[in-house]
């Protein structure tokens, strides 16, 4: 496997493609300030100094610690799996130390080129390989603005054309980045699919169809977040995933399966700001991989949740 992260830009597929340095194209390079924390393992990785939430939370010991346990649960080595919105790369570092092919996608280029940095040192310490795609999964090749967070560097939202910056974001920048469906970068079968992009989810799943169709054996992890998702409404985010035969529920420490009009429904019930609710599914895969006591703890849930 290759010594070293491969950097992917806008031509070409991931296989055959020349290298760029990671920015987003018509922009100026973005920099940030960074610390390097020791993870329990003794892999060093760089977080941004700035960063309001995911920053703190590694130097803490870890990162959403449900939806890494579910994860690492289902990787196995020479697997392949793709991180959609991957930040500093905390999803893909840990697909890495398994020894399985990652391709990450990050379209803020100071985001990215702490991602690269940190995926190039799991390389050094695991088997896997990573790739990095510096850029956002869409439905349709082209270009957007990203508007990005002032303190929670993973509230970073693209915008519709012509969309202002939202309201609840406060001011900030916005910097033109670029757009790639996830089938003219990645093949299937995937293995597992993690996505986090801040209401885009929907329009990164239309543009791999094909990669969905090449993987039968998948597991899934996704924000569902009603209200900033673009392109459709949960609903009918909920329903396209029901039908490719995913089981679905809360990755929690205990999920359980759930239909999805009870996921819309609690889902819907939270505060629209706050964020949505984190999901956790497969098809062809165990849906429980946590162990029987966890499992029991989900069907006690289940008989008390709406």
């Amino acid at each position: 496997m290759p010594s070293s992260v491969s950097e992917v830009g806008g031509r070409g597929l991931s296989g055959n493609s020349r290298p760029y340095p990671v920015r987003a194209h018509g922009t100026p390079r973005m920099e940030l300030e960074t610390r390097t924390v020791t993870l329990s393992g003794g892999l060093e990785f760089e977080v941004a100094a700035g960063d309001a939430i995911i920053g703190p939370a590694i130097e803490r010991g870890a990162w959403a610690d449900h939806e890494t346990r579910l994860f690492r649960a289902h990787l196995a080595p020479g697997c392949r799996v793709v991180d959609l919105g991957a930040n500093v790369g905390w999803f893909a570092v840990q697909g890495i130390l398994a020894g399985a092919e990652v391709h990450a996608f990050e379209p803020v280029p100071a985001l990215a080129e702490i991602c690269r940095r940190n995926m190039r040192r799991a390389e050094r310490a695991g088997a896997g390989r990573g790739v990095l795609h510096a850029c956002a999964a869409g439905a349709q090749a082209g270009r957007a603005r990203i508007a990005i967070a002032r303190a929670n560097l993973g509230d970073n939202r693209v915008l519709d054309p012509g969309s202002a910056r939202p309201a609840d974001m406060g001011e900030g920048e916005t910097i033109e980045i670029e757009i790639v469906p996830l089938d003219a970068r990645v093949e299937g079968p995937v293995r597992l699919l993690k996505l986090d992009t801040q209401g885009s989810e929907w329009l990164a799943l239309q543009g791999a169809r094909r990669l969905l169709e090449a993987s039968p054996r998948m597991a899934l992890l996704m924000e569902l977040w009603p209200y900033a998702l673009r392109g459709a409404g949960a609903e009918e985010l909920l329903r396209f995933l029901d039908e490719r035969g995913f089981r679905l529920g809360k990755a929690t420490e205990a999920p359980y399966p759930m239909s999805p009009g009870r996921i819309l429904r609690q889902a819907l019930a939270r505060d629209p700001l706050r964020g949505g609710i984190d999901l956790y599914g497969t098809r062809g895969l165990p849906f429980h991989v946590a162990g029987w006591k966890a499992r029991l703890h989900g069907m006690a849930r289940s008989l008390r949740e709406d």
